[in-house]
């Protein structure tokens, strides 16, 4: 990734800002829950991976307002071999979807409903 370019730049910042609140969430809500990365020997990766007793998050986010197929790969790779796994899309799109079992949303969305008490889309 070359920093010097403006999208390079805001795409670590927007996932520096899930990684903060991710870090925070993991600390204050119930449970024990660890935040983790996820790669393969060949590569593919998740951004973030939430563990604990009575949860499996895999969550990947883009700066950007497109989803394109290879977005999803490594969400998809993580939930072969983690099939309970809740997997989340995040970047800058307007409106939520699912695409083949991947809950795509908001970044802003998402970091709303991050609450001690709750998950976002989890009615909690």
């Amino acid at each position: 990734m070359d920093l010097l370019e403006p999208e390079a730049i805001a795409g670590a910042v927007l996932e520096g800002l899930v990684a903060q609140h991710l870090r925070a969430w993991c600390d204050y809500a119930p449970g024990n829950q660890r935040l983790f990365f996820w790669r393969t020997r060949s590569q593919v990766e998740v951004d973030f991976i939430v563990y604990g007793e009575e949860c499996i998050e895999a969550i990947e986010v883009k700066n950007s307002v497109r989803i394109r197929p290879e977005d999803l790969r490594g969400l998809k790779a993580f939930a072969a071999d983690y099939p309970t796994a809740r997997l989340s899309f995040l970047s800058r799109m307007r409106e939520r979807l699912v695409i083949d079992g991947v809950t795509c949303l908001p970044v802003e969305e998402f970091l709303r409903g991050l609450t001690p008490s709750g998950w976002p889309g989890s009615g909690g």
